[in-house]
């Protein structure tokens, strides 16, 4: 009876705390950017306080550089990414029709007689998507504007993000000290044992994603900017962030890479085949070095439930939703990995007369 009970209070407080995220959603953006970059970077405050500096200190000093680093990106690296993204979309009509009359031509060629046949069947399904993706885009834009439009703007981004962000580093052992005195005494070890399972899948999984996502980014940007492929920089920066979405992130930024690369290259092979390269050394890069190496093997999740995640918290929660949805659901795993050991070592499973 105590188990039901207590089973039921948790159970209402993660509905009624789901509930109050959805609400403030917006508001909430901006704190949930600052945490989650103090999460990040937490290690470092860590490691500057074990040598002897000032907690505040090592605070404002990676808040400082995070702020020069951000500048730099905003003077230097923005603006070309602007400027790649408006050519981008005047371009695209013109280097959709291309792609279209290449891909045509060379179907005309390898079907023969059977063209007619194949042609009808593909125009009706590009006609089908092509209905379909103007209503999608809008509807995903619109989302995102509704959720973010009163967090994304000059006082929540500009002001309250590094405030959250450096009180955050710098009250870091008061916070957890204080949520560690609300655990309930009785079970208080156990859920510290949890907690401390959550918090190394969490962050070897945030912390080192983020790291491979940002050496992808270099590196797909600096290659493909090298090889000369029309907005390398843009294409190559988006594959390397969506990376943190298992295959997804690479398939679509390898595909947008090689149709780009087709429109502008072909029939030079060998530059088609550069950018293919590029592409396919980035995953082996990936799946060979950079994961194993500095995510590891002990994550606990799997690309389906997080593609599942991903998908699910960004309906629920809108843009909010992206951002929470990894370490959320890497929490939520270790729970239920932690309620089926507690099933199969209980007598609901064993039965009342099975050895202990």
């Amino acid at each position: 009876m105590l188990i039901e009970r207590h089973a039921l209070f948790w159970l209402a407080t993660a509905l009624l705390f789901a509930y109050l995220v959805q609400l403030l959603a917006p508001v909430l953006l901006p704190f949930v950017i600052g945490l989650t970059l103090a999460y990040f970077l937490n290690p470092i405050v860590d490691a500057m306080s074990r040598i002897g500096i000032p907690r505040w200190a090592s605070s404002i000093l990676v808040l400082a550089v995070s702020l020069f680093l951000i500048g730099f990106a905003l003077v230097f690296i923005v603006p070309i990414l602007v400027q790649q993204i408006a050519d981008f979309v005047e371009a695209a009509p013109h280097q959709i029709e291309r792609l279209k009359a290449l891909a045509e031509a060379n179907a005309r060629e390898y079907l023969g007689a059977r063209y007619p046949q194949a042609e009808a069947t593909a125009r009706s399904a590009i006609e089908a998507t092509s209905s379909a993706l103007p209503a999608l885009l809008a509807g995903v834009a619109q989302s995102i504007w509704n959720q973010g439009s009163a967090a994304f703007n000059f006082v929540s981004v500009v002001l309250v993000t590094p405030i959250v962000f450096f009180y955050t580093l710098k009250d870091w052992p008061k916070l957890v000290a204080k949520v560690d005195s609300w655990l309930p005494r009785d079970n208080a070890e156990e859920l510290r044992d949890l907690s401390r399972e959550i918090n190394h899948r969490v962050s070897a999984f945030i912390r080192g994603q983020g790291v491979v996502c940002i050496i992808l980014a270099c590196y797909y940007a600096g290659a493909l900017s090298i090889a000369g492929l029309q907005y390398g920089l843009l294409v190559g920066l988006c594959t390397g962030l969506a990376s943190f979405i298992p295959v997804v992130g690479w398939s679509v930024g390898t595909l947008t890479a090689v149709g780009l690369a087709i429109v502008q290259y072909w029939p030079d092979t060998i530059s088609l085949l550069i950018v293919i390269a590029i592409m396919l050394g980035g995953q082996a890069l990936e799946s060979a070095v950079l994961s194993p190496n500095i995510i590891g093997s002990e994550v606990g999740l799997h690309p389906v439930w997080l593609i599942f995640a991903l998908l699910t918290f960004s309906y629920l929660f809108g843009f909010l939703g992206l951002l929470v949805a990894v370490p959320v659901s890497a929490a939520i795993g270790v729970l239920v990995r932690y309620a089926i050991r507690s099933y199969l070592a209980s007598s609901v499973y064993r039965g009342n007369n099975s050895p202990a």
